[in-house]
């Protein structure tokens, strides 16, 4: 009777397999790494390696990550900082999200600007 039970629950969700893999999926990132091979984009191995630049970043992405307002795509979100500049760069949900990215980053002691290259993720 268990085998009964174990094999039609295993064909219940084969079945619904499909079903999960027809969702879109959430921010895929393969195009824009393929982009980001040239060397005139600023990728996270250009992290400045001054214990200033590593700590602006660290700071910005405890913020960030800390905020539970954030999607799971904004707490993804490259922080890069090169002699007190940083990048931001990847997708978000919302224009509020990139408002909130970029804000966290420009509070950040030690900053002297921020280069936000956040794209807000189209709705289907």
């Amino acid at each position: 009777m268990k085998r009964l039970v174990a094999l039609g629950l295993c064909t219940a969700l084969a079945g619904a397999l499909p079903a999960f893999a027809a969702e879109p999926k959430d921010a895929d990132n393969t195009a824009r790494n393929v982009r980001d091979r040239d060397d005139r984009t600023v990728t996270p191995m250009d992290q400045g390696g001054s214990a200033g630049d590593r700590t602006i970043t660290a700071e910005i992405r405890k913020q960030i990550t800390d905020d539970a307002a954030l999607s799971m795509n904004a707490k993804n979100v490259k922080v890069i900082t090169q002699d007190g500049v940083v990048t931001l760069r990847g997708p978000v949900k919302s224009a509020q999200e990139k408002t909130a990215v970029a804000g966290i980053a420009r509070k950040a002691a030690g900053v002297k600007r921020v280069d936000d290259q956040l794209e807000v993720e189209r709705n289907p």
